[in-house]
């Protein structure tokens, strides 16, 4: 899920300790397996591949499990299915824009899961384009708070390396780049001995709707919804919250 607020990047790390934990890990060596297959299955020369294993490694995915995917994905081991990657538009809640990202090997399951989880949840579907043009492409590199770590220390490392701005997200910093320039980005944190929480070629909204307590409550139930479906990826929507809201929706 990614709404650019600082309450949902929270909510969103504590959904790895949660329920949900065992989803997370599928979708995760999913995207390995799949990154494998497209580029390679060494790390080294595939970044996608890296990033991919890096973040799933950080989740604790076994790491057991990390390389029957990466041998699934090379053909090396039986089993891999056959994944495509489709992008559905629609709008939730007072009108915020959603995009949702399947990987799956049966489009008609991910249309039917898709589609019933936004009219269920006050969503609907929207032509391709319809949406899509709210949002550019970005590398989105998210380093943890810590000691020696701030704000200041992060733009000098990553300004050079290519990054176009840096977010304060609460415990994390959110570093924006063009998508051709995430990996110098993350390689510079590295270097400067600053580690990093995850690194994705995201969606980030243009505009922003910003909500009130009642309009989260409701985005939230829609992304719950669709993150359920083992299709789905990843779910990009372009609300924000005030940190009162978040701070309410906390308390809850």
């Amino acid at each position: 899920m990614s709404g650019h607020s600082k309450w949902a990047t929270t909510k969103h790390k504590k959904a790895v300790i949660d329920a949900k934990r065992g989803k997370l890990f599928a979708k995760m060596i999913k995207n390995i397996e799949v990154a494998a297959r497209t580029g390679g299955s060494d790390p080294t020369g595939n970044p996608t591949l890296y990033d991919a294993i890096q973040k799933a490694k950080k989740s604790s995915v076994p790491i057991d499990n990390i390389n029957r995917a990466v041998k699934r994905g090379d053909g090396a081991e039986a089993g891999g299915a056959d994944y495509s990657t489709i992008m559905y538009e629609g709008y939730g809640p007072n009108g915020v824009a959603v995009l949702i990202e399947c990987l799956t090997d049966n489009r008609n399951r991910a249309a039917s899961d898709v589609r019933v989880a936004m009219t269920r949840n006050g969503g609907n579907m929207a032509d391709p384009g319809s949406v899509s043009y709210m949002f550019n492409r970005k590398g989105v590199v998210v380093v943890a708070k810590a000691d020696g770590v701030d704000e200041e220390k992060v733009l000098d490392v990553v300004l050079e390396a290519g990054a176009e701005e840096v977010n304060d997200l609460g415990d994390s910093f959110e570093v924006i780049s063009a998508p051709t320039d995430m990996v110098a980005v993350r390689t510079a944190l590295v270097d400067a001995g600053i580690d990093y929480d995850s690194a994705d070629a995201n969606f980030v909204p243009n505009l922003q709707v910003e909500l009130d307590v009642e309009g989260a409550r409701k985005i939230f139930k829609l992304i719950d919804a669709l993150e359920d479906s083992d299709d789905v990826q990843n779910v990009f929507a372009n609300f924000d919250i005030s940190d009162e809201v978040g701070a309410q929706l906390d308390a809850e």
